[in-house]
């Protein structure tokens, strides 16, 4: 029994008393049009600016856009594996979509954090995505962390 404890111990990330402000970590993935399609029928999502290049050429966006909500993943990919990772808990995100992602596009989601909440054991972080450093989206999470006392 105490070896299934030990392995689930080195999947946690970090305890809110390891956190500090500044710390910083990322997750980068290049758009495919299978990632489009698969988020379109995983989520219901079936807009045709993301699945119709003839209609979304005819948009001010010129052609097929991703959804925003893909790069906002990639900012809860950091947040659940990475920084502060598993064991921790979302919150709440606010988001403003900055411009569009195409097939091909290459995300990278950074997550910051610039405030520790102890009493809630807290933290809040300012999330972005850019595209070739261009911001595509930008936000602020608030995240719930373990402490190694709980």
């Amino acid at each position: 029994m105490s070896d299934v404890t030990g392995n689930n111990e080195s999947l946690h990330g970090y305890y809110f008393e390891d956190l500090e402000i500044g710390m910083s970590d990322i997750y980068a993935k290049t758009i495919t049009d299978t990632d489009i399609v698969l988020f379109a029928g995983i989520s219901g999502d079936t807009n045709p600016v993301h699945l119709n290049h003839e209609f979304a050429s005819e948009t001010m966006f010129e052609g097929r856009i991703a959804h925003g909500m893909i790069s906002a993943a990639f900012i809860s990919t950091v947040i659940g594996t990475k920084l502060p990772g598993p064991g921790c808990i979302y919150v709440g995100q606010s988001l403003k979509f900055k411009a569009p992602v195409r097939v091909n596009d290459t995300v990278t989601a950074r997550v910051t954090i610039t405030k520790l909440v102890p009493e809630k054991r807290f933290i809040e972080m300012d999330t972005v995505c850019t595209v070739n450093g261009k911001p595509v989206l930008t936000g602020e999470a608030t995240i719930m962390v373990p402490s190694k006392d709980s």
